[in-house]
């Protein structure tokens, strides 16, 4: 059963956008995947909670953060067959282990824990807080952008995941991303 958590091998370089809900990680993941001509790996989890919410209006439980893990696995997976140079991750399992422990008081489902801290990246691009926060129906605390990202840069350093801060406009944030996946592609 577990097997469906854990990353397949694959002949890619893979970057992760990490941090807080509303930094733009999703908006510099389509970019960096048209720069690079790649894919990038969605995050799963906005279409499923979307969806229950829409369905049932109930927001993310504990009992969807399994269900979420595999989702984005199996995506990332799939996707990391379409590519043997960069792919462009918009989460993963660290991110979901994060929110769980932010959410449900330090729980973390130790599945979804194992392989969070097993699969592993090449470079994290950690998503600073000074882009506007824009509402929609699953984000709720705008108020605590600044804990929050505390708490993924936290995760990032305990976890000794190389990282890189991202921070300012969106072309500032792309340059310096592409500086990097450059450097890890021995493109200098």
């Amino acid at each position: 059963m577990e097997e469906k958590f854990k990353q397949q091998p694959s002949n890619c370089k893979k970057v992760v956008l990490f941090g807080p809900e509303s930094t733009g990680k999703t908006t510099l993941s389509n970019q960096l995947a048209r720069y690079y001509n790649s894919v990038w790996v969605p995050e799963y989890a906005r279409d499923y909670l979307q969806n229950k919410w829409n369905d049932e209006r109930k927001t993310c439980e504990p009992d969807d953060l399994l269900p979420i893990a595999q989702g984005q696995i199996e995506l990332e997976n799939k996707l990391a067959k379409k590519t043997d140079t960069v792919l462009i991750c918009d989460t993963d399992l660290l991110e979901t282990k994060v929110y769980s422990e932010a959410y449900y008081l330090g729980y973390c489902d130790p599945v979804l824990e194992k392989y969070a801290l097993e699969n592993t990246y090449d470079l994290y691009f950690l998503t600073y807080i000074d882009t506007p926060w824009e509402a929609d129906d699953l984000r709720d605390k705008p108020e605590e952008r600044e804990a929050m990202f505390k708490v993924f840069e936290k995760a990032l350093i305990e976890n000794n995941r190389p990282y890189v801060l991202l921070k300012g406009n969106k072309k500032q944030r792309l340059e310096t991303a592409v500086m990097h996946i450059d450097k890890l592609l021995n493109k200098h």
